[in-house]
């Protein structure tokens, strides 16, 4: 399942303080870098993240970069698990790997989780408080926390068309055919990138059930470091509201029944105004960005799926099988919101 059961153990008894003897639980919902709920004796909690187990891109699923980032982000205030221990010996567990503080709170993956975790009252402040966090990231001087060296700070949207749409290519499956249509979006948007206004921890990633929540619906950690890098944050803010579905989105079911598509929580526009509030960026071209968020989804789950028919995903199949039509599906949203935007 991904863990030298053995071996792993005794690391974590000699690096992070772990007691044996230790459990290892696949956390549902990971379908890239696999993560883990380790118990040992005492109760305590860890998590512990590692790369796929086969079909691994050369440039994804690198373990240090992702332990870099969160630990030049734990002390700046910005809410992510606390970085506990760093493996790059190979020899324990074939890959690197790495070990967190496991964070305790709601992980908002769909609507019925939603409405069971927070009252009708309380599912507002979620959004506003999503927002914030977003912007309080992006505000981060990244030469001062020692992430300059990270990326390069310009071209970021130009150099993420270059590498989704490579992934998109390298990760082609036999039998499966959309036509050109992700590779012609992905022309469209690269003749019509907006200028840059800063440069920014770009998350990557950035949507609700990558958060956890506590009672009161705010962000008490970010996961899933794994696409972050240096760039353009309005990157970030686009996808949130690709993920922010509202009832009414042809996309709605697409995202597996969207928590935001519960009663109560804020409007795609109100999000965007509660980031707004939070920054001095313009974001009034943010429809190029949701355009691209679009797009760039639709090139992940290409590659999702292309590990997924590898059996690469250690038994976290979920309703991978139905997703070259969501790929379509996404790529003809983009092309919709680009023009629209």
């Amino acid at each position: 399942m991904g863990i030298n059961h053995d071996q792993v153990t005794t690391w974590m008894a000699s690096n992070v303080g772990a007691v044996a003897p230790l459990t290892f639980e696949l956390i549902a919902g990971g379908r890239s870098n696999l993560t883990y709920r380790v118990t040992d004796a005492t109760g305590k909690q860890f998590a512990l993240r590692r790369p796929p187990t086969s079909h691994v891109l050369p440039t994804a699923h690198d373990m240090v970069r992702e332990h870099t980032i969160i630990s030049a982000l734990s002390p700046l205030g910005i809410p992510v698990a606390t970085p506990l221990g760093l493996c790059v010996d190979e020899a324990v567990n074939e890959r690197p790997f790495y070990v967190m503080e496991f964070v305790e709170g709601a992980i908002l993956r769909d609507r019925r989780q939603a409405e069971e975790a927070f009252a009708l009252g309380d599912r507002f402040r979620i959004g506003a408080n999503l927002a914030q966090t977003l912007a309080q990231l992006h505000d981060v001087d990244v030469v001062s926390a020692g992430l300059g060296d990270l990326a390069r700070h310009d071209g970021y949207i130009e150099r993420q068309i270059r590498r989704w749409r490579g992934q998109y290519e390298q990760m082609h499956v036999e039998g499966v055919d959309h036509g050109g249509l992700v590779e012609s979006v992905g022309d469209q948007l690269a003749a019509n990138i907006p200028t840059q206004q800063k440069v920014a921890v770009v998350h990557g990633d950035y949507r609700l059930d990558n958060t956890v929540l506590n009672e009161q619906g705010q962000v008490r950690a970010i996961l899933d470091w794994e696409i972050c890098t240096l760039g353009d944050p309005l990157a970030d803010l686009g996808l949130l509201l690709v993920y922010w579905a509202e009832p009414a989105d042809g996309t709605a079911a697409l995202l597996g029944a969207a928590p935001t598509t519960a009663d109560g929580f804020m409007t795609r526009k109100e999000v965007l105004a509660a980031y707004a509030q939070h920054t001095s960026l313009d974001v009034s071209q943010v429809g190029f960005y949701q355009a691209f968020g679009y797009w760039k989804l639709a090139c992940i789950l290409q590659g999702v799926f292309a590990r997924y028919s590898a059996g690469a995903t250690a038994g976290d199949t979920g309703s991978v099988a139905e997703f070259p039509k969501h790929i379509a599906l996404l790529a003809e949203t983009a092309k919709r919101t680009l023009e629209e935007a």
